[in-house]
């Protein structure tokens, strides 16, 4: 009979006893401006399409170009990201998505044309589009078991801070000139500079070092969030088997990882994952991205446009407050589903909506619940894989949202023609009811270690 000894805790093991820190507040913040750079960028964008179509006389398919090859870029992004991620590290990937996203961001404000532009909307999306699974997945595993789920959905809030900041300078700045939206790319790509040095100072995920067999490395990261929070290297019960504590060996080649997806344990969760961000990708970016532009052919001048859509923004801050706290209580899916389930009753109010009253007030119960589930569903998506697969799990799964995204903008058009707004938010429901339906098929670990496989 083998008896049980004290043995040195495990990396996940530390890091999910540990209290919240300063260090856990800097690498949340750190991540965050990454995130809050990727609302700024897509918000902007909404605003400066409706300029742009004036100023430029752009048909409806040329604006929805603008919109869609950005998400192309994005769709690329999320995919390589996530598989580089997993090989070389998540630090590393953070600083060269920024900076690729900060120079195609400068270099949009000197274009003469939409050729040029569309080149460029290409390369910000492939940047921004590797950015936000990598930074849910570095976040989730430096996070505390207990409080994990709730500091994705305050990460995920950072992009209401972008989107708010793209609403203010489409109502300050793009208005007040021919050239105001040449000053909007300008300013979306200074703080990108201030992101990649915060990026460089963030220390690389233990877990992700512990599992490529750097152990002495990862030691030395958890360790500083140990004495951050005046706690000491604990042990664990554990029987002295050789070998009983060694992970099983990760998946090294693209291809190997990119199979494991679809291995027998995860390949529900997969099929329902992809299911519920090409859904939410749909009717968000349909949504949102056209939002100003649906205002103007209502009637409403750009700076009303904007001053509405604004209004709407600033609903998203207490959608993710609330889907915060209620991921922790009523747990992953039946959080994710509800907001889902909201957003598809708030979208057929809005496209219902006539007055200005109800379109702000719908259009911010939209904004609301849609948020709300979208810090749910990057909550969820780390959680559904080991460290080997997690980073690949979460860009792939990013990478088919980001196909409808692709998608709808191009798809607004036609909707709008057949039925206006009305037909096109019943369309949008109709997604995020199918979303909320394939959420059930997701594993729930709320308050539960991460696979560290």
């Amino acid at each position: 009979m083998t008896e049980a000894v004290a043995m040195p805790a495990t990396t996940s093991e530390r890091l999910d006893r540990l209290p919240f820190t300063r260090r856990h507040l800097r690498v949340l913040t750190g991540s965050g401006v990454g995130w809050a750079l990727d609302a700024m960028d897509v918000g902007l964008v909404s605003f400066i399409i409706a300029a742009l179509a004036v100023q430029w006389s752009l048909e409806p398919g040329e604006t929805a170009w603008i919109a869609s090859i950005g998400f192309v870029g994005m769709a690329i992004g999320a995919s390589l990201g996530g598989l580089l991620a997993d090989r070389f590290g998540r630090r590393q990937v953070f600083a060269l998505t920024l900076l690729v996203y900060g120079v195609a961001t400068g270099a949009s404000a000197l274009v003469g044309g939409l050729g040029m532009l569309l080149v460029l909307r290409f390369f910000v999306g492939l940047g921004l589009g590797a950015e936000l699974p990598v930074a849910s997945t570095y976040v989730s595993e430096f996070a505390p078991a207990r409080i994990r789920g709730r500091l994705i959905v305050i990460l995920e809030a950072f992009w209401a801070v972008g989107w708010t900041a793209a609403a203010l300078i489409g109502y300050l700045v793009i208005p007040g000139s021919d050239d105001g939206w040449r000053w909007a790319f300008l300013l979306g790509a200074i703080p990108a500079v201030y992101a990649i040095i915060v990026r460089w100072s963030l220390p690389e995920s233990p877990r992700w070092l512990d599992r490529r067999g750097r152990v002495a490395e990862a030691d030395a990261i958890t360790r500083t969030f140990e004495d951050a929070a005046g706690t000491e290297p604990t042990t664990t019960g554990a029987a002295a088997v050789p070998g009983e504590r060694t992970a099983s060996p990760a998946a090294v080649r693209a291809g190997e990882r990119l199979a494991g997806l679809w291995a027998p344990e995860f390949r529900v969760r997969t099929a329902s994952l992809w299911a519920v961000w090409f859904c939410v990708n749909f009717s968000y970016y349909g949504a949102f991205i056209w939002i100003p532009t649906i205002l103007v052919a209502q009637g409403y001048d750009l700076v009303r446009s904007f001053g509405f859509t604004l209004l709407i923004t600033l609903a998203q801050l207490p959608g993710y407050a609330v889907a915060a706290w209620l991921i922790e209580v009523w747990g992953r899916r039946l959080t994710l589903s509800v907001f889902l389930l909201g957003s598809a009753v708030a979208a057929v109010l809005f496209g219902t909506a006539t007055g200005e009253a109800a379109i702000i007030a719908t259009g911010m119960a939209l904004s609301f619940f849609n948020l709300g589930a979208w810090g749910a569903l990057y909550a969820v998506t780390p959680e559904m894989y080991p460290t080997s697969l997690r980073a690949t799990g979460s860009g792939w799964a990013a990478g088919v949202g980001r196909i409808a995204s692709i998608l709808a903008p191009l798809t607004v058009p036609p909707l709008l023609l057949l039925g206006g707004a009305p037909v096109l938010f019943v369309v949008f429901a109709a997604f995020f009811a199918i979303a909320a339906a394939a959420a059930w098929g997701l594993a729930d670990r709320r308050g539960q270690a991460l696979d560290d496989r």
